[in-house]
């Protein structure tokens, strides 16, 4: 199980690079919506979640109301991309380490006493981590092309490459 995760998370990043290497430093502040986050705040978020994949496989749960949380800024693209990358590494090490039985295990995400969810640790790494940056690379495709940025093969071709 813990191979496939790997194998997932290296294929997956591979196209999360194409799409962040697009982004040039003066659109870090750009937004389609003052309700969304900024095309940089959208890729950090993205490379942070990466570094979720420890907190999931090393802890029981996790409290948001007990974070004190100070969002990387990254100034320039090279920056964004060493953050990304260091995630990625950490991930797989983590990943390479934990056993199945581990995987099994469940993980809580809380609000103080409130508790958000409750599921096995795989089934995290599925739908919080693995599917939630699918879905705000996704996103990050569609603000590179309101910018006229063009936007790499994902899934296949895009308008922009074949």
């Amino acid at each position: 199980m813990q191979n496939n995760f790997i194998a997932e998370l290296e294929q997956e990043s591979k196209t999360t690079r194409k799409v962040f290497e697009r982004i040039p430093k003066e659109k870090f502040d750009w937004r389609p919506h003052e309700k969304s986050m900024t095309m940089g705040r959208l890729a950090v978020h993205i490379a942070e979640m990466i570094g979720w994949i420890r907190e999931v496989l090393e802890k029981e749960e996790f409290d948001l109301n007990a974070r004190d949380y100070e969002p990387f800024t990254p100034k320039t693209n090279s920056e964004l991309m060493e953050f990304f990358d260091k995630n990625l590494k950490d991930a797989i090490e983590v990943l390479s380490k934990v056993s199945t039985e581990e995987m099994a295990k469940p993980w809580t995400l809380r609000r103080g006493e409130k508790v958000v969810f409750s599921m096995p640790r795989a089934q995290v790494l599925r739908s919080v981590v693995f599917n939630h940056v699918i879905h705000h690379r996704g996103q990050l495709s569609v603000y590179l092309r309101l910018n006229d940025i063009p936007v790499p093969s994902i899934y296949g071709p895009s308008a922009d490459e074949t």
